[in-house]
């Protein structure tokens, strides 16, 4: 890092800048992570040498000096592969107090200690965000330094910080060079100054006046103009530019040296102990801890301590936290390392490695030494290597895959090896999945299953194809995929029954995105007939759920609830132990059920998948079992739940990197921001458009509901022509693309747009074949949706009697069903037009209201809350109308009211009464002016209001 000791010159603008920060640290943070404008992230970058870590330093200072904590961690060059590294190095000074009474402090173990803990990257990116939450309960620094060499894991950690910043006083530094940060890191601190998440600030060279004030006060000025020029503004170069004056060379030599050759200078002097020792620190990086030197370079105690004191004392070494030696500057350190012998370099990683093993280091400390004292086939280093790659795999799989291809570069190509390099190879291919290489990895595969089939071992082809075929499915290669799995079902010799299952079931998954499930419906009836042969439970299981689905989907109620219901018996017949490989067939089940309106069924399988997936990490299904859970949450009305789900499917979905998956995400995301979102929210649009941009050109399932949604968010947002025009080109060519078991939902949307442009004829056209779809359904929540877009064209005629009572029975087919959100729905669309209808229809019309605001209330529907505020009016002035106009009417006055309402003229009343004709048109004035009516039509129109009817239960 740049020197903490040298001043700090020329960053007035940026130190208030950061003063500014400081002060907004103690503002308590908001539900967006930020308040008042306060940033989560400080974003320094400048190239090397410019300043940054000085600034940061600085920073540093002045936090402290407000009372705030300040950690502090770095990335360095040559350990890129050791996950989490930078986290790691900062929280390892926070106080073991706090550590303990973290809640999340088991999950996060592998950032605090690097201790293994078998869970998904996604959890622990949650308990990181929740161990900083807690630890930020006082204001917080945390500074990452260099972070353009972070790991993988870190940077994907940094992401998810910044799509969620951490609620608390934290304040996140991230210190990096500008031109070597990689493209992930770059989007992330892109998107978060956007959203307002990220502050920047970019350092330039320094002025001519400022360096020469600054450092150069003692100089004769054409000197020091000549440093300054050599150096452009570089605040290190110009520091090393200056010891080299200080040190006898010339101006004119000086003026036209780079900083490499400067730095490399200082080494001269050196005796061969000493630079030895530099080498030593600069190989070890950030593990040069004093203990380590001294079994890795082989010295006695006091030779070493006196090396380092001279070392220290030149300014060559530094001390850090924890005792760790590094050298003054990465730049110095970089080459130093360059220019070591190769040989003694990995002699040195090889001893390094060693010591680590006898003291019990972390698994990948010792595997980064192990990797670099590669020189060629050594199984003692791949097997370090190896076990680090598998206990790496599920929180940071692209460190996995690097350490397994480091294996498999070295492993020979021999017979003996042949099992080992094909598990090696799939087990790489399964890492390189999870971290979104997916091509990568669909290639990796393709060398597999060229390879012979081995006659034992876990590798087997069948496994290669299937797995392949998943890459190809996450691509949206669909096409591929299918034709992949009908090659291998039918090669020559026959898969064995047990592969016929496995790839069976993954033709039946992904078949119905290429084309319909029809088209599969007799392989999937085989594989299941397989699979009992078998007495393969599991693979039963998993059939009947591709059944299940697949006729669901398709809208054959009956033969989907059936395939549901033996496959749900037999999965809850079964321990959770037995269910390790029945994640998908969980996932499937709670989508089929979803589809058939077992919302407590779909929710209760799919909470029982995200468990097994969590714990056996099965990352890759986890998506599908949130968003099964969010659909459910969104029907039944659980707003919040429901777009925390599809966060954290959101989350795992960008990690996998499959545009077709993070279609889908998005889509339902967007579903349930409509709900959640108050009326005008740019949110669930800008989702919705996001969902159809990553489709693509796609015509598949998950293409048409991004569209769907697009059509959703867009009627929502008050744009009819868009939701018509989205919607058509989701369904395709006479809209059969549109999902069968879902048609009438979203035919409804082409309804309500056509009838807000006025188009009846279109409207009811879709109308009616949103009954003949919601009668071959038999679904209530569908035939629901099919009630409410029938109801809109009678309202539109003028026709409150039929419509009132479309969308009552549509609020009652919901509440059958549990869709809580389309029951509210459906309340708060009839309730203004039951308030205006005749019998009893004010207080039946103030009931709808008043249970569909309290449905939408209590789910966190602001959508449907807005409306019932902007119906509120009308049904309140209803509601009110008749009754209390009357109330107020005496007795007598009521009883003219009753004869007027029978016809009676005047004298007549008189007559019945026994009154003067004049008091009966005094009390009818006094009748008109209490009930606000001016003529007998009117009045009696209004008597005739208020004649009790059937209440409104929904």
């Amino acid at each position: 890092m740049e020197t903490e000791r040298t001043p700090l010159v020329g960053r007035q603008a940026e130190l208030g800048q950061l003063d500014r920060l400081l002060g907004l640290l103690e503002r308590p943070a908001g539900p967006g992570g930020n308040a008042g404008g306060r940033p989560a992230v400080l974003d320094v970058s400048g190239e090397a040498g410019i300043g940054k870590s000085r600034l940061v330093h600085e920073l540093c200072l002045r936090a402290a000096g407000h009372g705030a904590k300040v950690l502090r961690g770095r990335a360095t060059e040559y350990e890129r592969h050791i996950p989490f590294q930078p986290f790691t190095d900062a929280l390892a000074d926070l106080d073991s107090e706090v550590v303990a009474s973290c809640p999340a402090v088991v999950e996060a173990a592998p950032l605090l200690s690097g201790t293994p803990f078998l869970a998904d990257r996604f959890s622990l990116h949650r308990a990181a965000a929740a161990l900083l939450t807690h630890a930020g309960s006082s204001p917080l620094v945390v500074v990452l330094d260099d972070m353009h060499w972070a790991d993988a894991a870190s940077l994907e950690l940094l992401d998810h910080l910044v799509r969620h910043p951490v609620r608390a006083s934290v304040l996140l530094v991230v210190a990096r060079r500008d031109r070597q940060t990689p493209a992930p890191l770059a989007a992330t601190l892109t998107r978060g100054t956007e959203t307002g998440v990220v502050r920047r600030v970019a350092l330039g060279p320094l002025g001519e006046r400022e360096c020469l004030e600054g450092f150069t006060p003692d100089l004769d000025r054409a000197q020091a103009v000549r440093l300054f020029a050599a150096s452009e503004g570089n605040p290190l170069y110009l520091l090393t530019l200056l010891q080299a004056l200080r040190e006898g060379a010339s101006v004119s030599h000086l003026s036209t040296t780079g900083l490499g050759a400067l730095l490399l200078h200082e080494l001269t002097p050196l005796t061969e102990s000493q630079r030895r020792l530099v080498e030593v620190v600069a190989a070890l990086g950030d593990h040069a801890r004093p203990g380590l030197l001294g079994p890795v370079t082989g010295r006695e105690e006091a030779g070493l301590a006196a090396d380092l004191a001279v070392l220290t004392r030149r300014d060559l070494l530094r001390t850090g936290p924890q005792g760790r030696l590094t050298l003054r500057h990465p730049v110095l350190r970089s080459l130093v390392h360059e220019g070591t012998d190769p040989w003694l370099r990995a002699e040195t990683h090889r001893r390094a490695a060693s010591e680590l093993a006898r003291v019990g280091a972390p698994l990948a400390e010792r595997a980064h030494h192990a990797e670099r004292s590669l020189s060629g086939w050594d199984s003692d280093a791949a097997a370090v290597l190896t076990e680090a790659a598998e206990q790496a795999a599920h929180t940071a799989p692209a460190s996995c895959a690097h350490w397994l291809e480091v294996v498999l570069g070295q492993l020979p190509h021999t017979p003996e090896h042949a099992v080992r390099r094909r598990e090696l190879m799939l087990m790489r291919a399964r890492a390189l999945g999870a971290c979104g290489q997916l091509r990568a990895s669909r290639d990796l595969l393709h060398q597999v299953i060229a390879m012979p089939d081995p006659e034992n071992g876990t590798a087997s082809r069948a496994s290669a194809v299937v797995l392949c075929a998943v890459m190809e499915r996450h691509l949206g290669q669909y096409s591929e995929a299918v034709a992949l799995l009908r090659r291998e079902l039918h090669r020559d010799p026959e898969p064995s029954p047990a592969d016929y299952v496995e790839l069976g079931l993954e033709l039946g998954s992904s078949a119905p995105h290429d084309t319909s499930y029809p088209t599969v419906r007799s392989d999937v009836a085989r594989t299941l007939a397989v699979a009992r042969s078998l007495g393969n439970e599991a693979g039963v299981a998993g059939v009947l759920t591709v059944a299940a689905l697949g006729e669901a989907y398709e809208g054959e109620t009956a033969v989907a609830s059936d395939f549901a219901q033996q496959a749900a018996a037999l999965v809850d017949s079964l321990p959770d132990d037995d269910l390790r490989g029945l994640c998908e067939p969980l996932a499937r089940l709670g989508w089929a059920e979803a589809f058939l309106e077992r919302f407590a069924d779909a929710e209760r399988h799919a909470d029982r998948g995200l468990a097994i997936a969590r714990r056996t990490g099965q990352l890759h299904l986890l998506p599908h079992l949130l968003l099964c859970k969010a659909h459910v949450r969104v029907q039944t009305c659980r707003l919040a739940s429901a777009v925390e789900l599809s966060d954290e499917a959101e989350d795992i979905a960008r990690g996998i990197g499959s545009d077709e998956l993070l279609a889908f995400v998005l889509a339902t995301k967007a579903h349930a921001l409509v709900a959640a979102c108050p009326l005008g929210d740019p949110r669930p649009l800008a989702v919705a458009e996001e969902a159809v941009a990553a489709a693509g050109l796609g015509a598949n399932w998950w293409a048409s509901i991004a569209w769907c949604m697009l059509g959703y968010a867009a009627l929502i947002n008050g744009d009819p022509v868009r939701a018509r025009e989205a919607l058509l080109h989701a369904g395709g060519p006479d809209l059969r693309r549109l999902q069968p078991s879902m048609r009438p939902l979203f035919l409804e949307i082409l309804v309500t747009s056509a009838v807000a442009e006025g188009d009846l004829d279109a409207a009811g056209g879709w109308a009616e074949r949103a009954r003949v779809e919601a009668e071959r359904l038999d679904l209530p929540a569908q035939r629901a949706s099919a009630l409410r877009s029938q109801a809109h064209i009678p309202h539109s005629l003028g026709d409150t009697k039929a419509a009132a009572e479309l969308f009552a029975e549509a609020a009652r087919e919901s509440a059958r069903s549990g869709a809580a959100f389309w029951e509210a729905y459906s309340l708060l669309l009839g309730a203004p037009v039951l308030a205006a209808g005749p019998d009893d229809g004010a207080r039946r019309g103030h009931a709808a209201w008043h249970r569909g605001h309290q449905l939408a209330a209590a789910g966190g529907s602001r959508m449907l809350v807005a409306l019932a505020d902007m119906i509120q009016p009308t049904v309140a002035d209803a509601a009110d109308g008749p009754e209390r106009r009357l109330a107020e009417l005496t007795a007598r006055e009521r009883e003219i009211a009753d004869l007027v309402t029978e016809g009676l003229t005047s004298p007549a009343i008189a007559d019945r009464l026994c009154l003067s004709r004049r008091t009966v048109e005094t009390h009818i004035s006094r009748i008109y002016r209490k009930t606000g009516v001016s003529s007998r039509a009117a009045l009696a129109a209004l008597m005739a209001g208020r004649a009790p009817g059937p209440s409104f239960t929904g």
